[in-house]
């Protein structure tokens, strides 16, 4: 009975301290020392929440840049369904779909490489960022439906393009959310 009653005892007390206090602690100090951080790094302009710096989110328009595709839920970009496709690289879907996107990408640009990033997903369909090339690509398409000098654009990328972390973990990328809107305060699409 004494073995039953510190077993209870301890499982309250471990509840209590590592399912309470603990939690609520480390949440006060992450909102005290970081609280953009703790709060998702969302974006407001006006006041209106416009997005996340680290959600991935579509952008269709042909005045804009373009994220990566997701194959997170079935429209894409669905927080809650975080994940790849799971599909093989001989899965037939994967190899349309992507067949689909690289047709739409050479006709934007006849005879440019397109850039991988642009056709496949990634590991949790959620990526913000594309790579500098996949902006690069796509520099015509934005300067033609914005009437903005294709020049200015590479200097709006080149403004947002993130260097790899202490020079060497990960690869330089452009956070496309943040890029569109410093486009669209910049240059509007024409109405």
């Amino acid at each position: 009975m004494k073995n039953l009653a510190t077993a209870v005892l301890m499982t309250i007390v471990t509840t209590v301290l590592f399912g309470l206090i603990y939690p609520l602690a480390i949440t006060l100090i992450a909102q005290i020392t970081l609280p953009d951080q703790a709060n998702g790094q969302l974006i407001r302009k006006n006041g209106v929440l416009v997005g996340s710096r680290i959600i991935g989110q579509p952008f269709s328009g042909p005045g804009y840049f373009h994220s990566r595709p997701s194959a997170a839920g079935a429209a894409g970009y669905d927080a809650g369904a975080s994940s790849g496709s799971n599909l093989g690289p001989t899965n037939q879907k994967l190899i349309d779909r992507i067949r689909g996107d690289v047709e739409k990408l050479q006709a934007e640009n006849p005879g440019k490489p397109i850039p991988v990033d642009l056709v496949t997903s990634s590991g949790s369909g959620l990526d913000p960022h594309i790579s500098p090339a996949a902006a690069e690509f796509q520099v015509p398409r934005v300067a033609r439906e914005r009437g903005i000098n294709e020049n200015e654009l590479r200097q709006l990328i080149a403004n947002h393009t993130i260097s790899r972390t202490f020079g060497l973990l990960g690869e330089p990328r452009v956070n496309v959310l943040e890029l569109n809107l410093e486009l669209d305060e910049r240059k509007p699409m024409p109405k």
